[in-house]
């Protein structure tokens, strides 16, 4: 067996971080077990609320702004079908370090681009499909409208569905027995592991599930793990948001149809998918000691981006910029580490160069992210990041939001709307916005808003971020990218 370690990577869509924490409400015995010899990272985020900036931030170690991918490559009108040219992954590293590469499942990094171009083996059950694209958009979101049932204003109302006239059909959840192929894609990659048994060579395997994305369809026996009378809606699930911007209350008004009950039964059933994906994560976590792999593999449990799960009033993930949304799963379990819960804030922009470390690999780059492994020896780098930044230009209803928080504070600039700032040690629910006005240069928190400007324009010059246009009608932050003029002949 070689002295360099295996890697399992089983990476979940839309799976909020507090899901799989000590003391959650959902069902995850195969994450539990991985608990007992895992560093929990409690406070992992993603730097986009959507799959594809947050993958490509996860494959590369870099920021939207560095690597290119804004959101959905896949849809008509996206900002960008893939990686700038010039961008590599760790998994082309490690390819040419003599990893064996094997990927099943979700890529969403690249349109144009398989993973089998950046390194990897598809097994079997790959779902993405690729194929090129021209430059500009292609009106495919109007074949939607050809295939699928469309909604009238007369077509009635069922227990969690959305009616919404001149649109395809919406059933926020329901019960399916293979919620989009997952069984398969996990099936391949074990099957994958136990051919791997007395291998000579180091493997990297990468299975990205779909679940629990919504609509939330479940297998029933799963669901039935839960009972209705249990649930409960989050403790911010009232929030009017009349303090927010107009793009929140309008995203929340599409969910005013599901009746209390429904948005009840919706976290029952989001509960449930995140069983069931527990569930197929554990027949990696046997194929793993079946094949005696296990003692000698990197185990990473993480996830894309965050669900709202009712939180605001709100369901998936988009541009409103609660914790919700942002906050990822993050547990990993290396040979040799003691299991801890690690409070320190963490990116996904952190695992690609912690895989590369690991793998004793040196990069010929730099990146965005740090390597976690001090963390995972229990070691706190006294150089640690105390802030953490997002990135997003929109979920294809554009609109340039960057935002920045730490443990105390957090401030979002908002180009479309009115700019947020919340307390998070006296409000970590995230209900009441401090500046909620045009002017909030002017208001009590000034000064506040003043230094997370400033270090939010910091992180934008440093990852090359480009919406500094002074012009007057864009140029709508409190204060400017200038206020860093003092600073830029340091960087």
């Amino acid at each position: 067996m070689t002295n360099r370690p295996n890697f399992l990577v089983f990476m979940t869509d839309h799976q909020r971080g507090d899901t799989i924490l000590s003391g959650s409400k959902v069902l995850t015995p195969n994450v539990d077990r991985l608990r007992e010899k895992a560093v929990t990272f409690t406070d992992a985020y993603c730097p986009a609320p959507h799959c594809c900036p947050s993958r490509a931030t996860f494959f590369t170690g870099l920021y939207p702004t560095q690597h290119g991918v804004w959101n959905n490559v896949g849809v008509s009108n996206t900002l960008s079908r893939g990686l700038y040219d010039g961008v590599k992954t760790f998994s082309e590293d490690l390819k040419e370090a003599g990893y064996q590469m094997y990927f099943s499942g979700k890529w969403h990094v690249s349109q144009v681009e398989s993973p089998a171009d950046r390194g990897f083996t598809l097994l079997k059950h790959n779902t993405a499909q690729y194929r090129d694209f021209p430059n500009r958009p292609e009106y495919s979101e109007w074949d939607f409208y050809n295939r699928q049932p469309i909604d009238t204003e007369d077509t009635p109302r069922r227990e969690g569905e959305i009616i919404r006239p001149g649109y395809t059909h919406y059933e926020q959840y329901g019960i399916d027995e293979d919620p989009f192929g997952d069984l398969a894609v996990t099936e391949a990659a074990a099957a994958q592991i136990r051919a791997m048994k007395g291998g000579s060579e180091p493997f990297f395997l990468y299975t990205g599930v779909l679940g629990p994305h919504d609509p939330y369809k479940v297998p029933q026996r799963f669901l039935d793990l839960y009972d209705p009378d249990s649930i409960e809606l989050p403790d911010n699930f009232d929030d009017p948001m009349e303090d927010k911007p107009v793009l929140y209350r309008r995203t929340k008004s599409r969910y005013d149809q599901l009746t209390r009950e429904e948005h009840r039964e919706s976290v029952r059933r989001f509960y449930a998918f995140c069983s069931y994906e527990d569930y197929l994560f554990g027949k990696l976590l046997d194929a793993l000691e079946e094949s005696g792999l296990a003692d000698n593999t990197v185990i990473l449990y993480c996830s894309d981006h965050g669900d709202y799960i009712g939180s605001h009033g709100l369901w998936a993930k988009g541009l409103p910029c609660f914790k919700e949304a942002y906050h990822v799963c993050a547990m990993m379990s290396v040979p040799g580490a003691k299991p801890a819960d690690c409070s320190q804030l963490v990116s996904l922009a952190d695992f690609a160069p912690t895989f590369l470390e690991l793998a004793g690999v040196d990069a010929d780059r730099s990146f965005v992210g740090r390597s976690l492994v001090p963390l995972l020896k229990g070691e706190t780098p006294a150089d640690w990041r105390t802030e953490c930044y997002t990135q997003t230009n929109g979920n294809e209803i554009y609109g340039i939001q960057r935002a920045v928080f730490d443990k105390k504070w957090k401030y979002v600039f908002n180009s479309f709307d009115y700019d947020e700032l919340y307390d998070l040690e006296n409000d970590p629910q995230e209900l009441h916005n401090l500046i909620y006005g045009p002017h909030p240069e002017t208001s009590p928190y000034k000064d506040i808003v003043r230094e997370m400007c400033r270090k939010m324009w910091r992180f934008a010059y440093e990852t090359h971020d480009s919406c500094v246009n002074p012009y007057i009608m864009t140029a709508l932050a409190p204060f400017g990218p200038g206020i860093l003029q003092d600073e830029l002949d340091r960087f």
